[in-house]
């Protein structure tokens, strides 16, 4: 659910990275108020974790499409809300500058669609409320897929939004929103189990890691959850991306479905083109691929090749993990520096 620049204009492009940036600003400031002293490695580890996540697209079957992890609620559950849409908004920025995944004039309509509904939406007004105090077993994994769906769902309903409020591509609306809901509607019951089992994994092995706990483990007593979540980090990024799905995902599924094309067209000139130009110096592994002598990328080519065992994608996982991880964490790090004191709870 990653939009590409040819899908926004530049009022809707940039009010959305107004609104996102703001919300990154308030979220830093309700972060200082509550640190929590297991936040800054968590915050690191999870965001790694999510982008290797985010790799792994996985077939919807009867349909040609794949989706992946958005990740949003798995963070907010973890971190909090205001923790998971400050690791959310690393995780698409490393994406959109380094790997060319989702255009930078729509970097403020991803992060507000993948990381404020799974954060200020579906976590306190459904999964709260389902799940109640449980974060394993029957009721919270209802929970868990219940928000998923409803966070994405509203996330691929502002995807269709956004597009027809910048009115540069043929999409119309009606069409579009009929194609995007119902495979997300798939893609989040998926999301939601994949939530529901990573939420008790963590509530199993250290339940004091998460963001209710009366107390806050010493490093020692985190350290098996944070080598978990490294690990697989390490495994999703550099081998299991060997095997996702080469289906188009949800919402380039959803653009064919209505305009015969995966991929549109960005208009040419202004501020489109500058930030294609950027994004291209800035991207050293596009498509998560290495650079080829014409500029594409080994994944591009070599798309129909399943599975894609490839030294670029392990690369790319490997790198997007470590910069995501380096993100994230300096972010909090320089957040507990100018917090005023660390208390018991991230919110």
């Amino acid at each position: 659910m990653h939009m590409a620049d040819a899908l926004i204009s530049p009022a809707v492009g940039g009010a959305f990275w107004a609104v996102s940036g703001g919300l990154i600003v308030y979220c830093a400031r309700k972060i200082k108020q509550t640190l929590r002293e297991n936040l800054v490695p968590m915050m690191g580890v999870l965001g790694a974790f999510i982008f290797a996540a985010q790799m792994l697209n996985f077939s919807i079957p009867g349909t040609g499409s794949s989706g992946h992890l958005g990740g949003g609620l798995i963070l907010t559950i973890l971190l909090g809300p205001h923790a998971a849409f400050i690791v959310m908004a690393s995780v698409l920025t490393v994406q959109a500058l380094f790997f060319a995944d989702g255009g930078l004039l729509a970097l403020g309509c991803n992060i507000f669609n993948l990381g404020f509904f799974p954060a200020f939406v579906a976590y306190p007004l459904i999964y709260r409320a389902l799940a109640k105090d449980r974060r394993d077993g029957a009721r919270a994994s209802w929970a868990a897929v219940v928000a998923a769906v409803a966070g994405l769902e509203l996330g691929a309903f502002f995807v269709v939004l956004q597009t027809q409020l910048s009115g540069i591509s043929e999409l119309p609306f009606g069409a579009f929103v009929l194609m995007m809901l119902p495979i997300h509607l798939a893609i989040g019951v998926v999301e939601g189990l994949a939530t529901a089992a990573v939420v008790s994994f963590v509530a199993k092995a250290r339940p004091e890691a998460l963001p209710a706990a009366v107390y806050a483990p010493t490093p020692g007593r985190l350290r098996p959850v944070l080598i978990g979540f490294a690990v697989a980090a390490l495994l999703f990024g550099g081998v299991a991306s060997w095997f996702a799905s080469t289906h188009p995902d949800g919402l380039e599924w959803s653009m064919f479905k209505v305009s015969g094309k995966e991929k549109l067209e960005a208009p040419s000139g202004g501020i489109h083109e500058t930030l294609a130009g950027i994004q291209e110096k800035t991207a050293f592994l596009p498509n998560y691929g290495f650079k080829t002598a014409e500029g594409e990328s080994a994944p591009e080519e070599a798309a129909a090749a399943w599975p894609a065992v490839s030294a670029g994608t392990s690369v790319s996982g490997v790198v997007g993990g470590i910069l995501t991880l380096a993100a994230a964490g300096i972010v909090g790090l320089a957040l507990r520096a100018r917090a005023p004191r660390a208390v018991g709870g991230n919110g």
